[in-house]
């Protein structure tokens, strides 16, 4: 035990020494930048120009017998078979292999490295288009038909194969191959560029009924009687059209248009299919023709897809169209636009607005009416007025279109669109007066009254309204149907008895029958309401009767009565006026105690700025017609205008600052309230004490004051 652990610990001794004996790095004292810095850059630039990667190229070794030049073949053709034998997918160690053996002329060797890369990997394009290379290179052209046979057989949607194996048949002037070769290809419906290439082909060698069959088939291609579409694109048409066009076969290319249209239909429409036909008749002067193209194709597709058909019809008008032409297709583009803003928004009643102005002044009647009823069938889905507001114009619009421009006979559409639309308005929730008016006016000009009435009537039965009361009544009156005024003022008044207007105007129309006491009456009846809109323009308008009357007396009386229930200051000196102007005997007496009166009971009027109106209208008054006496009292009324200052606070009870504000003191409440006599004498007392204590610290000022 005591030698174990003496062992153990002689390793562990050994094991610290040999610890000590690691050497230790060495620490830099001088740690300041050297002076000359030398950076990668500068380190990758000298190797550069050093060239110090560069190898030098192995030496050339010249062979001189045929032993040699054996023993050469068979190292590198060692060293090719140990790099294949290795990994056989990697195709370019068969290519190197095959080019090497090609290189010394070895045909057949070079051939058979091929045929075992082929049975490697048989897909790779690379592989096949080297091996026809090196035959073709090599003169071997039934071989290189062979490889390419192979080729198209294994692979046939390579499409470089095809194109290979043709150009090398034409090459070889072998054009009937080179066509069969095409044949075989075009079996395979391969993709467009093939088709032009195989008419491209029949071109060059001036085959036009070749080249036109092939383009019969690129359209449709027929199989066990079956149609089977290949490229049925438009521009394969258009392709097909212009090659026609091209070899001056003018017929088949208007034939082939003709087809395309009749074969994509109204479903497929194409834009660029009509613009490449129009074009086409347009360069054969059938203008007629391109105009009718360019009409049919924009009647049928959608506007979205036709802003190149637009744009080419308008370039064809300014060219060839006369005014009228060049008219009607901006006339076409624009309703365009107002359809695909109707259908996108139908509720859009200013969309419909344009569009039917556009409709008018250009279509005919028919066509008016056709979109008229599209317009009017949006009804708005809520029934609120303000939803109602712009819709009612397109009713309105179409009779008034119905009865001026169109000019219906015996006016019976008119009349239809009139009752269609009264009939759709919901009276219950609103109306609108202005149809029902329109309609009754629509029914004089016919000289139909006993309809006019009808209808005026059925609106006041079912919906009463301010309007249609006036208009009625306006109608009547200028029937001179005075006792149907009379019945109207009364069914008026009695569905708004506060409307003071309806009062004024029964009175007044009373008056100009000369029945006096009907019209004083009525005043009297309308002041006796409870509850008017506009009582002061009642009240003066019946003062104003009375004064046309001549009953100075009973409007003295009014203007009591009036006092008596406001003490606005506009009516004490509107009495004041009335009493100047009366042309009676102590006429400035009696207007002098009307202000004497109304001072003393404006006196409690809160409002100061209303006494001070009344004492200026006084003061006017005394200074036209009064005395001197009379002039002086009025000024010793006149108030004090001062300036004061008050607490604001804001809505939630905090101060806010104070506001500076002016006030009126009258002499007479002065005189009554000791107070503000005190206040006076205070604030006199204190200018006082300012000036004593301003002549108190400038002694020279006294002292120059008393030499004075």
């Amino acid at each position: 035990r005591g030698g174990a652990r003496a062992h153990s610990g002689g390793n562990m001794a050994s094991t610290a020494a040999g610890k000590q004996r690691i050497p230790k790095v060495a620490k830099v004292k001088n740690k300041a930048p050297a002076e000359v810095q030398i950076t990668a850059e500068q380190l990758l630039r000298e190797a550069k120009e050093r060239e110090l990667e560069l190898l030098p190229p192995p030496p050339q070794q010249k062979i001189t017998d045929v032993e040699e030049l054996n023993d050469y073949k068979l190292r590198k053709r060692k060293t090719f078979e140990d790099n294949i034998r290795k990994n056989r997918t990697v195709i370019s160690n068969w290519i190197k292999y095959a080019q090497w053996e090609e290189s010394l002329k070895e045909i057949q060797r070079a051939r058979s490295i091929y045929e075992r890369a082929l049975d490697v990997d048989y897909r790779n394009v690379t592989l096949w288009l080297k091996y026809a290379e090196m035959e073709m290179k090599n003169r071997q052209v039934n071989h290189a038909r062979n490889i390419w046979d192979r080729a198209i057989t294994t692979l046939p949607r390579v499409n470089q194969f095809w194109y290979k194996y043709t150009y090398m048949e034409e090459m070889l002037g072998n054009v009937a191959g080179s066509r069969q070769v095409f044949e075989r290809w075009m079996e395979w419906q391969p993709e467009e560029q093939a088709w032009h290439s195989y008419i491209n082909f029949e071109l060059r060698y001036k085959e036009v009924d070749r080249a036109r069959s092939i383009y019969e088939r690129y359209i449709l291609f027929r199989a066990l009687a079956v149609l089977v579409l290949v490229h049925p694109d438009v521009k394969n048409w258009i392709k097909y059209a212009r090659f026609e066009e091209k070899h001056s076969y003018f017929a088949h290319a208007r034939k082939v248009y003709e087809r395309a249209v009749e074969f994509f239909g109204e479903e497929h429409m194409d834009e660029h299919l009509y613009v490449a036909f129009a074009k086409f008749e347009e360069n054969q002067k059938e203008f007629e023709r391109v105009r009718v193209i360019y009409k049919y194709a924009l009647d049928r597709i959608p506007k979205q897809d036709a802003q190149n058909l637009f744009k080419n019809y308008t370039i064809f008008e300014k060219k060839f169209g006369d005014r009228r032409g060049i008219e009607d297709i901006i006339v076409s583009k624009r309703r365009f636009q107002y359809e695909e803003e109707v259908k996108a928004n139908p509720h859009n009643y200013d969309a419909w607005f344009d569009y039917l102005r556009l409709v008018e002044s250009d279509t005919d009647a028919e066509t008016v009416r056709e979109v008229y009823e599209r317009a009017i069938a949006n009804v708005p889905p809520i029934q609120e007025k303000r939803h109602w507001k712009r819709y009612i114009y397109l009713w309105i619009n179409y009779a008034l279109y119905e009865e001026l421009e169109a000019k219906a006979s015996n006016d019976k559409r008119t009349r239809q669109v009139y009752q269609a639309c009264l009939e759709l308005l919901p009276h219950k929730k609103f109306t609108f007066a202005k149809m029902w008016l329109l309609y009754a006016q629509f029914e004089i000009r016919q000289k139909n009254l006993p309809l006019a009435r009808r209808a005026l009537g059925t609106s006041i039965g079912k919906c009463p309204k301010n309007k249609l009361f006036k208009g009625y009544i306006e109608l009547e009156l200028q029937l001179r149907e005075f006792d149907r005024c009379r019945k109207l003022y009364e069914k008026f008044l009695e569905f708004a008895p506060e409307n003071c207007t309806s009062w004024i105007k029964f009175a007044e129309l009373e008056t100009i029958l000369g029945d006096i006491d009907r019209a004083r009456a009525i005043y009297e009846l309308a002041i006796s309401q409870p509850r008017l809109d506009m009582p002061e323009v009642l009240w003066k308008s019946y003062i104003d009767f009375e004064i046309e009357q001549e009953e100075y007396e009973k409007t003295r009386s009014l203007y009591r009565r009036l006092l008596q229930r406001t003490q606005h200051v506009k009516v004490w000196i509107s009495l004041a006026q009335f009493e100047l102007s009366a042309g009676q005997e102590e006429q400035l007496l009696r207007c002098r105690q009307v202000y004497e009166e109304a001072n003393k009971a404006m006196r409690s009027c809160e409002e100061k700025e209303e006494r001070v109106m009344l004492l200026e209208s006084w003061r006017s008054f005394e200074d036209e017609f009064g005395t001197d006496a009379t002039k002086e009292r009025i000024n010793k009324l006149m108030p004090e205008k001062i300036k004061k200052r008050r607490k604001l606070q804001a809505e939630d009870g905090s101060d806010a600052g104070w506001e500076e504000y002016y006030d009126y003191i009258f002499p007479e409440d002065t005189a009554n309230q000791p107070n503000l006599k005190l206040l006076a004498m205070a604030k006199l007392w204190k200018k006082q004490q300012q000036e004593s204590e301003a002549a108190a610290m400038d002694p020279d000022k006294d002292i120059e004051e008393s030499q004075t």
